[in-house]
């Protein structure tokens, strides 16, 4: 099986293509003049909760405000509330949680209104990028990735990734990250942790925590709106969360952002550093390899189907419309149910 990562870059935006065998299976795209990616972490105020909704609008610093959902506060927001009140004014300068005296989880069916305050002060992740006329959406349930492991403040939780299909794996796993978890930080292990020694887990997890250490430390006097932790850039969380053994070659049109990635990859996995090539061919990068042909198809508004049926995608601001219709299978089967079955 051959992976590969296919990097074009504009003046606007760059477009992340993972092919596998050639086949387009995944496409990303990096907006460059957005502040607000999934993944940061923002010292935001309250806005104002509304009852009606069960939510409040928050002021991270956008034009438009962010969304918060009460079910998106997490079970922890009152310890979380809690200890950025007290490193904000300079109370507590320990910031492993390891002493930190935990408040009682909120309601799960609570009331925003019991839960936040307008003007309070809180910290929140961005979950969802803006679009259009809406703000960002955001969750005060914090998470910090990691190559193999990815870190939950005031949790205790470890859980493993259901794609790691060996139970024996998966309790050595949690074992292993068991082991090294300081207190009061829950763990997601990863699908690419699978395999990996103890030392690998513990250097992933010490990144993490150097992490919010470095947020933490932001928070003292801090302004709000400010963000107080910045996501890896696009290219490489991408080779983050996808980047295995298996990959063969990663191609990108941009020096600059070639240079960003080959280092990446010569953090992330040294003996792998060569697969990263700069391309230069006058042929754009994304005709090259049969993107731009399989975008257009992927992204049309019909799918054809194998047995002749086809459907008809369109998406509006509120959702997504999807039309199935059965195409030239309607003259071919007995009745309508048996239509609807083929």
């Amino acid at each position: 099986m051959k992976r590969e990562l296919i990097v074009r870059s504009d003046s606007n935006a760059v477009d992340f293509a993972l092919l596998k065998d050639g086949k387009l299976i995944e496409l990303h795209k990096d907006i460059d003049d957005t502040n607000f990616n999934v993944g940061d972490i923002f010292l935001a105020k309250i806005r104002k909760p509304v009852t009606g909704l069960n939510a409040a609008f928050v002021n991270v610093g956008y034009e438009k405000d962010a969304f918060l959902h009460y079910h998106d506060l997490g079970p922890q927001l009152s310890s979380m509330l809690k200890f950025i009140k007290r490193v904000s004014m300079g109370k507590l300068r320990e910031y492993t949680l390891k002493n930190f005296p935990f408040e009682k989880d909120i309601d799960k069916h609570g009331s925003i209104n019991d839960a936040v305050k307008a003007n309070q002060s809180l910290l929140v992740q961005i979950v969802k990028e803006p679009i259009s006329t809406k703000g960002p959406r955001i969750s005060s349930e914090l998470s910090i990735a990691g190559r193999y492991l990815v870190m939950v403040p005031f949790s205790d939780r470890v859980s493993v990734s259901q794609k790691i299909g060996s139970k024996e794996e998966k309790d050595r796993l949690k074992r292993l990250v068991k082991s090294i978890k300081p207190k009061g930080f829950g763990v997601i292990i990863r699908t690419v942790a699978e395999g990996k020694k103890v030392a690998e887990l513990d250097k992933d997890l010490q990144n993490s925590l150097n992490k919010w250490t470095a947020m933490c430390k932001k928070l003292y006097k801090a302004p709000t709106p400010s963000k107080v932790l910045v996501e890896l850039n696009r290219a490489s969380s991408i080779l983050r969360d996808v980047f295995n053994d298996t990959f063969t070659g990663i191609y990108v049109d941009d020096e600059t952002l070639y240079n960003q990635i080959k280092d990446y990859v010569q953090e992330i996995a040294p003996s792998k550093e060569s697969i990263v090539k700069l391309y230069s061919s006058s042929v754009p990068i994304f005709e090259k390899y049969g993107i731009e042909r399989q975008i257009k198809t992927s992204f049309g508004q019909t799918a054809s189907m194998s047995k002749g049926a086809y459907l008809v995608i369109e998406h509006t601001e509120a959702l997504h419309v999807i039309d199935v219709n059965s195409g030239n299978r309607s003259n071919k089967a007995k009745n309508q149910e048996d239509t609807a079955l083929e």
